[in-house]
């Protein structure tokens, strides 16, 4: 199975700067981030703890919804 930072990998670099692609430069840069994880409780906690912006968490809920249509 892929992790969700893998996942979420397919949005860096994007020529137009969307939120997708904010959330997926600030998961490569923080060298804290659980990059192997599946888990949504340890992401999730993750992110309530060390918010990058006012709607990542919000984000993070959609793009996990996609992420596990995608891993299955």
């Amino acid at each position: 199975m892929t992790s969700f930072y893998k996942y979420m990998m397919r949005y860096r670099g994007a020529k137009k700067t969307t939120d997708e692609r904010k959330l997926a430069d600030w998961m490569y840069y923080d060298h804290e981030f659980p990059k192997h994880s599946q888990s949504y409780d340890e992401i999730s906690q993750y992110l309530e703890w060390n918010i990058p912006f006012n709607d990542a968490i919000y984000l993070f809920d959609q793009l996990w919804q996609d992420y596990l249509e995608v891993r299955n």
